[in-house]
């Protein structure tokens, strides 16, 4: 039986070919990433998937006999439960046209068992630290940027007005001397004036 026989033989019972796909999808997919990260996946009465870790070492190619180095790897194992292995090998009956009543879960093991919550507990923990340090990182950045742009503006506010504040200095130091100026040259001219009369 191949993936596409086995979406077929639920679809009935799932209620057609897309949602029984939609499933078998969801459940391996949930299987595979579990294992990856290190878990044991146990189906009471089916069977248990988990990593297993193998040493480096050596091995014999069967052709040429000639000794081969073989590296440390990880592989995925498959051990099937005791009512699998019954139904299997004869020593109970397969129900007919039924579903195969491997043994009832027991209550809390849908939840995982007290090692599979443990470390889902810690993982789910280690997340919201995670977050909780990228909020706060955010919210500092945050500040920090409307801080400096608070600053920025102010400083260039300050600018503006001190630039102000030189130009109509400037402007009132022009005109001051133009005055004086002109004060000068009148008594000149009263000079000249004078003199011309004297003359």
């Amino acid at each position: 039986m191949n993936k596409a026989q086995l979406v077929e033989a639920i679809a009935d019972k799932v209620g057609g070919r897309q949602a029984a796909g939609d499933a078998v999808d969801a459940v391996l997919d949930a299987i595979v990433r579990a294992v990856v990260g290190g878990d044991r996946v146990s189906v009471t009465g089916f069977g248990s998937f988990e990593k297993v870790d193998r040493p480096a070492r050596y091995a014999r190619n069967p052709q040429t006999g000639e000794r081969v180095r073989v590296k440390k790897t990880s592989v995925p194992r498959f051990r099937a439960g005791q009512g699998f292995k019954d139904l299997v090998s004869g020593a109970k009956k397969l129900p007919r046209g039924g579903e195969v009543s491997v043994k009832k879960a027991p209550k809390g093991s849908l939840s995982g068992g007290p090692s599979t919550t443990a470390r889902t507990t810690t993982k789910k923990a280690a997340a919201k630290k995670a977050t909780a340090k990228t909020a706060a990182a955010k919210k500092t950045t945050a500040k920090k940027t409307t801080a400096k742009k608070t600053t920025a503006a102010k400083k260039t506010t300050a600018k503006k007005t001190t630039a102000k504040k030189a130009t109509a200095k400037k402007a009132a130091a022009k005109k001051a001397p133009a005055k004086k100026a002109t004060a000068k040259k009148a008594p000149a001219k009263r000079a000249t004036r004078k003199r011309a009369a004297a003359r």
